[in-house]
């Protein structure tokens, strides 16, 4: 009888084994094809940062040496009243036009890859908000007497629109996305960090193309201004850090093609040198 149940003890502690070295299966197998990939697919040193994060991730540079990933981009339309007429369109009144943009529009001002590019696209230069906190949804509300503090920066965006496209899409009632989202879509300036140097009430800011002034404009001849915006776009969806916006474009858009130059500056505001670019 001893030793019939030292066999069973036996049995039962060899199961247990079994069984236990069942349930490691998974990981070894995850840890083997994990070997594996690493093996096949090498880090490429200049595309992944501290601990194999990409750099490939759209971002903007921030005056100092810091950057930003991209998260949303968010786009008011329409936003400075002589711009809508010059294009025939109804001056909005009630609540703003919205589009977003792919955070893969994204570009620095320098030469870079951009989507059609044998097209002719119209410049529009915009004041662009960087969001530097999350804000939950409806967390801006009338009452907030501050919405601008969730912004970390300020800078010069040119979105640029395939017009034609546009309007071929609005006739057929369509979306904009193919006019409005594409590589290259997103000219961006670096940063100005909100560091209370100035007011974001008191922003003007202006165009050249190949040296002649295209546009200008102050945020004050905004529609809706920027408090109105932000609170505005938290009471359908959280803001998060990273978020851009680009907040609407004075008059005087026109056309812009493939080695043209430009600058785009700040007349009031940040104080910083004209961002030179080339499209």
């Amino acid at each position: 009888m001893p030793r019939a149940r030292a066999g069973r003890g036996r049995r039962d502690a060899l199961q247990e084994q079994s069984s236990h070295v069942r349930g490691l299966l998974p990981c070894l197998r995850t840890h083997m094809l994990s070997a594996t990939l690493r093996r096949r697919l090498p880090l490429h040193p200049s595309r992944c940062g501290k601990r194999g994060v990409s750099t490939l991730l759209p971002s903007v540079d921030i005056v100092g040496g810091e950057r930003s990933e991209v998260r949303n981009v968010w786009c008011i339309g329409r936003n400075y009243a002589a711009h809508a007429r010059e294009l025939g369109n109804a001056v909005p009144t009630e609540e703003p036009v919205i589009f977003l943009k792919a955070s893969s529009s994204c570009r620095p001002l320098s030469a870079g890859p951009i989507a059609f590019e044998s097209e002719t696209f119209h410049h529009e230069i915009e004041m662009v908000l960087l969001v530097g906190e999350h804000v939950p949804l409806g967390g801006l509300t009338a009452e907030d007497r501050n919405p601008t503090a969730c912004v970390r920066a300020v800078g010069l965006g040119l979105d640029l629109t395939r017009r034609g496209k546009q309007t071929e899409l609005k006739k057929a009632g369509l979306p904009w996305t193919l006019a409005k989202s594409f590589a290259g879509a997103a000219l961006l300036s670096p940063f100005a960090p909100c560091d209370g140097s100035f007011d974001l009430a008191d922003v003007s800011f202006e165009l050249s193309v190949n040296g002649q002034v295209k546009q200008s404009g102050h945020v004050e001849q905004m529609i809706f201004d920027v408090p109105f915006q932000l609170r505005y776009i938290s009471s359908f969806a959280p803001l998060l850090p990273g978020d851009l916006i680009f907040t609407g474009t004075p008059a005087g858009v026109g056309p812009l093609t493939r080695g043209d130059e430009f600058s785009l500056r700040f007349l009031r505001g940040p104080q910083l040198p004209a961002f030179e670019g080339v499209l």
